[in-house]
């Protein structure tokens, strides 16, 4: 049933020109208890919609303990939700997925998220004209009439902001050096992250992020074990030069982390499948990646309206320009996070892609 589950999404998109597929033991080891540290504190159930031997849909249902008492909550969650156009078909996977989770104690339904806020969520709404970037979802527009019509509705929106290497505003490049030397009056110095140290330079980055984001809607305490394992799938990647720590006398108080967009070379790669040939295909094409995800940029409180992020994004951009990059997109930043949003507006942000996340009491 598992490589069932994974697969069907390939068949779905099979002439969805934008459709970037997940590598399948990346989403077999994230499915698998024993496998991902994210089942030690959550329990994860699989659905099926079959017709005569063929998927017509899936979803997965989850309960993420950690997330209930991080909130005080007992919110269940579903992610991993693809289905033809039939609202019966997609009406019958919520109601088992509600069903289960009742069964488990929760009342109220959150989605979609694969499998938390830590991984990949959200639904695709607004911005169906490119492919996905990086560790960011995607869906047929019709998905939101199908979960629509199954009852839920808008929690909230997270948007998606793309900058052009051409037009951006290049005030904060400008005012770089000034940033910098208030920045130092502070004591506080903007460094790469040392890749000979990373295993303690992610240690002392879980706990920023963990400090840095606690006040985010649907955020989590990412584990030790869960942050080492998704530091170590980064590392792969991942290019110094765009992982930039800020540190005061020793002590890292924000850090910021801009990843090259693998999509553009897994997107060449059939079914997810590595072997014989998508390891080479994703070996040889991180050189001719053209375009940037800054996944995560954040500063402890206390830290904060000093300059920091604003030196982040200067960093970044000048060596966007020295590099071949020519875009990047910030994702994912919430509706409401006013001060951020305004911030990539200033420099010339402009947001292109727009997701949901969605509720319903069971």
């Amino acid at each position: 049933m598992l490589r069932e589950f994974i697969d069907f999404p390939h068949a779905l998109y099979k002439d969805d020109k934008n459709y970037v597929p997940e590598l399948f033991i990346a989403q077999r080891d994230l499915l698998t208890p024993g496998k991902h540290p994210f089942h030690e504190n959550a329990t994860v159930q699989l659905f099926l919609a079959t017709d005569e031997r063929t998927v017509k849909g899936r979803i997965a249902a989850i309960v993420n303990r950690r997330s209930n008492d991080f909130n005080n909550a007992t919110d269940g969650f579903f992610g991993f939700f693809d289905c033809v156009n039939d609202k019966e078909i997609a009406k019958q996977l919520f109601e088992a997925a509600e069903s289960w989770l009742k069964s488990e104690g929760m009342t109220t339904l959150i989605g979609p998220v694969n499998p938390s806020t830590n991984e990949t969520c959200g639904l695709l709404i607004e911005g169906f004209d490119r492919p996905p970037v990086v560790m960011m979802p995607y869906n047929k527009p019709y998905y939101l009439d199908l979960i629509e019509s199954a009852g839920l509705s808008k929690e909230t929106d997270l948007l998606a902001w793309r900058l052009e290497t051409d037009t951006v505003n290049e005030r904060s490049v400008n005012l770089h050096k000034a940033l910098e030397e208030r920045l130092a009056r502070h004591h506080i110095v903007i460094r790469n992250i040392d890749m000979k140290n990373f295993k303690n330079e992610a240690k002392r980055l879980r706990e920023v992020y963990n400090a840095a984001w606690d006040r985010n809607l649907g955020f989590v305490p990412m584990t030790n074990n869960e942050f080492d394992y998704l530091a170590k799938d980064l590392k792969m990647i991942l290019n110094p030069k765009f992982c930039l720590v800020a540190e005061k006398e020793g002590k890292i108080v924000g850090f910021a982390l801009a990843l090259p967009d693998i999509n553009q070379i897994l997107i060449k790669i059939k079914r997810g499948r590595l072997f014989p040939f998508g390891l080479f295909k994703l070996l040889l094409g991180l050189k001719k990646v053209n375009e940037l995800r800054i996944i995560a940029l954040g500063v402890i409180e206390g830290y904060k309206k000093l300059g920091i992020e604003a030196c982040f994004y200067a960093t970044i951009i000048e060596r966007a320009h020295q590099g071949n990059i020519k875009a990047g997109e910030g994702s994912w930043i919430l509706e409401d996070n006013f001060l951020m949003n305004k911030g990539i507006q200033s420099i010339n942000g402009k947001v292109y892609k727009k997701y949901r996340l969605f509720e319903k009491k069971i």
